[in-house]
C-alpha cells in the first residue's frame, strides 16, 4: 500500500523489491482489491494498482478514538512512575 501511495503501479512493479514470487503478490493484491483498498485498470496486458485510500478513514477514526483512551493512561502511568522514583 504504501508503494501505491506514491504512485499507480503493474504487479510487477510492486512485486520487484520483494523476495517472493509474483504468484504471491498477486495474492495479496487480491486480497486488498476484495477489501476495496486498491483498485486496477487494464493496460494491455497488465492491470495498473491504484490505492483506495478513502476505506482506511473509518480505520483511522476507530483507531482514533483508542488513541485518545490510551494517551490519558500513558499519561496516568508516566505521573504514576514519576512518583515512585
Amino acid at each position: 500500500m504504501d508503494m501505491l501511495f506514491q504512485r499507480d503501479m503493474s504487479a510487477g512493479e510492486i512485486a520487484a523489491p520483494f523476495a517472493i514470487s509474483r504468484p504471491a503478490v498477486s495474492q495479496h493484491l487480491r486480497v486488498l482489491s476484495d477489501a476495496g483498498l486498491i483498485s486496477f485498470r487494464r493496460a494491455g496486458r497488465e492491470r495498473i494498482y491504484r490505492l483506495r485510500a478513502a476505506p482506511l478513514r473509518h480505520v483511522h477514526d476507530w483507531v482514533g478514538h483508542y488513541q485518545r483512551f490510551w494517551a490519558g493512561k500513558m499519561l496516568a502511568l508516566e505521573g504514576y512512575l514519576a512518583d515512585e522514583t
